[in-house]
C-alpha cells in the first residue's frame, strides 16, 4: 500500500470531506446522475474505471468502462465491503492501520472480501447519516480516492479548496 509520508494529515483532510460531502437527499434517480457524472468524468479525463453505486446494500448503479477488467470488479467489491462494514471511506481505513498492520490482522476480515485501498466512499445524508457507498476502482488508490471526492463536490457545489490530498 502506498502510505503518505503524512497519514495523520490526511486522515483529518478525508474526516472533512466525508463531513462536507453530504447530501440532501440520496434515491436511485441522485445515485445514477452520480454515476454518469462519475462516468463522464472519467471520460473527459481518459480514465478507465469500474464504478458502483450502493444504496442500502443494493447496487443501483454499475458501469465497468472499456479498459477495465474483472479485477477492477472484485477490488471494487472488496473496498466496498470496507467501506460499508466501517462507514468510512476505504482509504481512510488504510491510512489508520498501524505498519504492517491489515484488516485480517486487526478484525479478522479475510483480506479476499476487504480491501483497504482507496475508491469507496461512504453517501451520507445531512440528519439521516450512512446510507450507502460509491466505489471506482481502476487507478491508484489516492487518485480512484480523488476521483470520488473531486465528482461529488461538483455535484454537491462544495468547494474543493481544503479538501483536497496533497
Amino acid at each position: 500500500m502506498d502510505i503518505p509520508t503524512d497519514a495523520p494529515r490526511d486522515l483529518a483532510i478525508i474526516a472533512r470531506q466525508e463531513a462536507l460531502l453530504q447530501f440532501e437527499t440520496f434515491d436511485n434517480t441522485v445515485a445514477w446522475n452520480l454515476g454518469n457524472a462519475l462516468k463522464a468524468h472519467c471520460e473527459s479525463q481518459s480514465l478507465a474505471v469500474t464504478i458502483e453505486i450502493r444504496l442500502a446494500r443494493d447496487t443501483v448503479f454499475f458501469y465497468a468502462m472499456p479498459g477495465t477488467s474483472p479485477n477492477n470488479t472484485d477490488w471494487a467489491r472488496r473496498k466496498r465491503n470496507t467501506t460499508e462494514l466501517q462507514q468510512r471511506s476505504s482509504y481512510a481505513v488504510g491510512l489508520a492501520l498501524q505498519d504492517g498492520e491489515t484488516l485480517q490482522t486487526q478484525s479478522g476480515l479475510p483480506l479476499r472480501d476487504y480491501a483497504h485501498h482507496g475508491g469507496s466512499f461512504p453517501v451520507r445524508v445531512r440528519g439521516v447519516g450512512y446510507l450507502g457507498t460509491v466505489t471506482i476502482s481502476g487507478l491508484p488508490q489516492r487518485d480512484d480516492h480523488r476521483v470520488v471526492v473531486q465528482v461529488l463536490a461538483d455535484m454537491l457545489g462544495v468547494s474543493i479548496e481544503g479538501l483536497v490530498l496533497p
